[in-house]
């Protein structure tokens, strides 16, 4: 994606906006940080098939989410929704939960505890 259409370090105004009001509401902060670490659990610390299931949930609630509208409203939200990067921000979500750092520390009390 040419670096004409990002917006504060992210792909799109739409993409930095969904994830400012994600970020900015604490019930949906820790929902999908909750999100998060139950799918990295499911999906077997794979970051890869982590970001992705993350990404088609956002998707699909956002979707299911969406206001009936009517007429030229609804095909704004609609074009300004088709352009959010869902896989940017499940991305981010994942980075942002340093999960293979908290592993990698758990490992290390685990190693501790059989030594002692």
């Amino acid at each position: 994606m040419s670096d004409e259409k990002r917006y504060n370090g992210w792909s799109n105004y739409e993409t930095w906006n969904v994830k400012l009001w994600m970020d900015n509401d604490e019930g949906s902060y820790n929902y999908w940080r909750e999100q998060v670490r139950d799918t990295w659990e499911c999906k077997d610390h794979d970051k890869d098939s982590t970001i992705s299931a993350i990404a088609k949930m956002l998707e699909s609630e956002h979707d299911d989410n969406v206001p009936e509208l009517n007429g030229c409203y609804a095909d704004l939200l609609n074009a300004a929704l088709s352009e959010v990067d869902w896989y940017e921000i499940a991305e981010a979500l994942v980075d942002d939960e340093d999960l293979q750092e908290d592993e990698e520390a758990e490992a290390k009390e685990d190693d501790t505890e059989v030594e002692l």
